[in-house]
């Protein structure tokens, strides 16, 4: 077990606070050494092994505590936020390895994390609770292409999921989503009816899913750029529509400046339609 505090013995150093359970068990010392040090040195800890615990920094720390329980090769590792004092850079590097442990001995890995990334990047399953409620099991592709409800939609994904209220219509024999400043047609729409409770709905569209253009096109929203996140290889991009917010994700665009007036599409495709009362998705 692996907790997000550390844990560890403070009159002891390093080496010995990851030897202790190999020595409780009375392993050969000469094994101890080498499990120790193999241990140490896939989690960057081996210059450290002589040192006490209050000669550490907190990421050190918990590297030391995951090395602890690494180190009596278990059938299953049981983790709370293990990685939540590390940094950036080190987390990084320990997801990887807790990855590449779990591929190389097949260990199962219990993670509970309030880190959507962690749990994306690390999991080959992922629970979903809500306070208490086990809202959806699945892998991380299922769970963030098909979320069963407005929970789960708006809990997996960075920038999160655009969430737009809108109304069921029937026109000409043809079922229309509205949603204020455009609409959709839908092309089950009657099957999509026959689910709902009623015609008001929520629509869900993930920001990458947001087509934008400069020119105005058929079924083009006009939208106006309010900030502009770069990042990179990406920006990320808060709109205004019709007064509501919309955030979208593209790799291209890179000359858009803020205030500027563009157009807007969805994939409709990867549109998310769940029921405004219920909450569980319908589409």
């Amino acid at each position: 077990m692996v907790f997000q505090d550390y844990a560890i013995y403070p009159h002891m150093t390093v080496f010995k606070n990851i030897a202790f359970p190999l020595k409780i068990r009375r392993m050969d010392k000469s094994k101890i050494e080498s499990k120790v040090r193999d241990v140490s040195q896939r989690l960057g800890i081996s210059k450290l092994l002589d040192r006490k615990p209050k000669q550490l920094s907190g990421g050190q720390r918990q590297r030391v505590a995951l090395a602890r329980a690494m180190v009596r090769d278990p059938k299953i590792f049981l983790m709370d936020e293990p990685l939540s004092n590390l940094d950036a850079q080190l987390r990084c590097y320990a997801r990887a390895e807790l990855k590449k442990l779990h591929e190389e001995f097949g260990t199962t890995i219990v993670y509970v994390t309030h880190d959507q990334m962690e749990a994306m990047s690390m999991g080959d399953r992922i629970a979903i609770l809500n306070d208490g409620v086990l809202e959806q099991v699945g892998t991380p592709k299922e769970i963030y292409e098909n979320p069963k409800n407005l929970f789960v939609a708006g809990f997996i994904g960075n920038p999160p999921i655009n969430i737009i209220e809108g109304t069921l219509i029937e026109r000409n024999g043809k079922i229309i989503v509205e949603f204020g400043f455009s609409s959709y047609q839908l092309s089950n729409g009657i099957e999509i009816m026959e689910k709902t409770k009623t015609p008001e709905i929520m629509l869900g569209i993930r920001p990458e899913n947001i087509i934008i253009i400069k020119e105005s096109k058929d079924y083009a929203i006009q939208a106006e750029v309010e900030v502009i996140e770069p990042l990179g290889r990406e920006n990320i991009f808060h709109l205004i529509v019709d007064d509501k917010p919309l955030i979208a994700v593209s790799s291209t665009n890179r000359d858009l400046n803020v205030k500027e007036k563009v157009w807007i599409s969805f994939d409709t495709s990867r549109i998310h339609i769940f029921d405004k009362i219920s909450q569980k998705k319908i589409y």
